[in-house]
């Protein structure tokens, strides 16, 4: 939308609006809320669906117990809202805008390296901490 728009500028004067920054940024913020308000009860119906839950160890507290099943994965709705919000309305040639693309989608992998380790495999730790930290570092 950041290219597309502010070429209507001769056809009204609104589509100034989409040249500051401003308010490209409260646009994002209300699309990503919107996207995740939406697609928010669709992936945790999925999330169950697929018997992606939560794995409890059973050393920890008892008050933990209930938690098992609990869908898990959630940073899949918050890698879309955002992503998707990003890709709508931030100037897309920004070199600044593109690291903060490949930094979401590098710790979205981390993350989701994490949680396949805990439900697929059946690891409680998940993903060693060293590793997760050696990933977010580089």
């Amino acid at each position: 939308m950041y290219h597309l728009l502010p070429g209507l500028t001769d056809v009204h004067i609104v589509f100034n609006l989409f040249r500051f920054i401003t308010f490209r940024a409260a646009g994002a913020l209300v699309t990503s809320l919107v996207l995740a308000f939406v697609l928010g009860p669709v992936i945790i119906k999925a999330l169950s669906r697929f018997r992606v839950g939560q794995v409890v160890r059973s050393e920890g507290p008892a008050t933990h117990l209930p938690k098992a099943g609990t869908p898990t994965m959630g940073g899949v709705l918050i890698v879309l809202s955002t992503g998707l919000s990003t890709l709508l309305w931030a100037e897309l040639t920004n070199w600044y805008t593109i690291l903060a693309l490949l930094t979401l989608f590098a710790m979205a992998a981390i993350g989701f390296m994490d949680d396949y380790l805990k439900v697929v495999q059946g690891r409680t730790a998940g993903l060693i901490a060293r590793y997760k930290m050696l990933g977010q570092w580089i």
